[in-house]
């Protein structure tokens, strides 16, 4: 009989983590997502992704992954380069395999959908954040080859790129920007 009790306490525990969580988060994101066209997403919705978000460090510097509401909103330009990592994994975990389009950004939430667009052509695609990087001064995002041969930089190294949110998460509880 104490044997069940406790399972029953202690299942009890956890629903209650649960919601003082959601409470948590939904006070949070009200303060977040108050600004501009962002929506605003459900805690439920939030705890269905199963993001990377933990921060970070790399050469001694640290890295806050930013919060689904700040993700959603984002849109930046900067310098693109390229990277091959192939047969590796990237910080999500998923191998990064030849000929498909990835991408590295320090403070995206991880799994991301980003639309990259090089602003020197105006060829765009859309491209999943799995990694973290470029670690180098001055640099946004790091694509796959496929994608700097997509938009058109292959040969250059680097290009003038605009990086916009599409969605954050992946399958059925993706949340997409608007």
């Amino acid at each position: 009989m104490a044997i069940y009790m406790v399972g029953f306490v202690y299942m009890m525990m956890r629903k209650t983590a649960v919601v003082v969580a959601c409470v948590l988060a939904s006070v949070g994101l009200d303060s977040c997502c108050q600004c501009g066209n962002v929506p605003q997403p459900t805690p439920q919705e939030v705890a269905k992704l199963k993001l990377v978000t933990r921060s970070y460090r790399v050469n001694g510097k640290r890295y806050v992954p930013m919060d689904v509401c700040e993700a959603l909103g984002y849109k930046e330009e900067g310098i693109a380069t390229y990277y091959y990592d192939c047969g590796t994994r990237g910080a999500y975990g998923e191998v990064l395999r030849a000929g498909t389009f990835y991408a590295a950004h320090k403070t995206l939430p991880m799994p991301c959908t980003v639309r990259v667009t090089n602003l020197s052509n105006g060829k765009s695609c859309e491209v999943r954040v799995i990694d973290r990087g470029p670690f180098s001064r001055n640099r946004l995002i790091d694509v796959s080859r496929p994608v700097a041969r997509h938009l058109g930089f292959i040969g250059k190294g680097v290009q003038k790129v605009r990086v916009e949110v599409v969605a954050v998460g992946d399958g059925p509880n993706q949340l997409k920007a608007e």
